[in-house]
C-alpha cells in the first residue's frame, strides 16, 4: 500500500463554482418575457375591437328591424309617396318618446350610427317597391362598418326583407 503524502483536498475543490445565470440567458428570458407580454396585449385590443364590431351590429340590426316594423305599418299609398333617398333619426326609432334616463342613453347611442332609407321600382314594374335600409358606424378603432337590410313591398304588402354586413 502506498500512501500518499498529499494533504486531503477539501470538498468544495471537485464542485464546480457556483454562479448566476450569465447575461445571454438573462436577455433571452426577457426577450421571451416581452415577446409575452406584447402578444397578450395584441391579443385583447383584437379581442375589444371584435366586442365592439358584434355589440353595434347588433344595435344597427335592432335599429333596421325597428325601421321595417314601421315599414310593415304603412300601407301602398305612404310607401309609393316616400322619397327616393332619406336620411331616417335612429332616435325616434328606438326610443319610446319619454324624457327617461333609458330614452337619452338610447338617443346617445343612437347618435352614432347613420341610417339612410332608399325606395325604387323594380324592373319598371309600378306594383313593386325595392327598399333598403343602410346603417353606418364607426368602430372603436375608426373603421367605418355597415349593414344593410333590402326587402320588396308589393301593391298588396310587405313579404320578407333579408339582410348584408359589409
Amino acid at each position: 500500500m502506498h500512501l500518499s503524502s498529499r494533504a486531503p483536498s477539501s470538498p468544495t475543490a471537485n464542485r464546480p463554482a457556483a454562479g448566476g445565470f450569465t447575461i445571454l440567458e438573462v436577455m433571452l428570458a426577457a426577450i421571451v418575457m416581452v415577446l409575452g407580454i406584447v402578444s397578450s396585449l395584441t391579443t385583447l385590443q383584437f379581442g375589444a375591437r371584435a366586442v365592439d364590431t358584434a355589440r353595434n351590429t347588433t344595435l344597427a340590426a335592432q335599429i333596421m328591424q325597428s325601421e321595417m316594423e314601421i315599414l310593415r305599418l304603412q300601407n301602398w299609398s305612404q310607401i309609393s309617396a316616400m322619397p327616393a333617398s332619406a336620411t331616417l333619426d335612429a332616435a325616434t326609432t328606438i326610443s319610446s318618446g319619454s324624457s327617461s334616463s333609458l330614452d337619452t342613453m338610447l338617443n346617445t347611442i343612437a347618435s352614432r350610427f347613420t341610417c339612410t332609407r332608399s325606395v325604387a321600382d323594380i324592373s319598371g314594374r309600378s306594383d313593386i317597391k325595392s327598399i333598403t335600409l343602410t346603417v353606418v358606424w364607426n368602430g372603436i378603432d375608426g373603421r367605418r362598418h355597415s349593414l344593410t337590410y333590402q326587402t320588396r313591398y308589393a301593391k298588396n304588402g310587405l313579404s320578407d326583407y333579408f339582410y348584408v354586413s359589409h
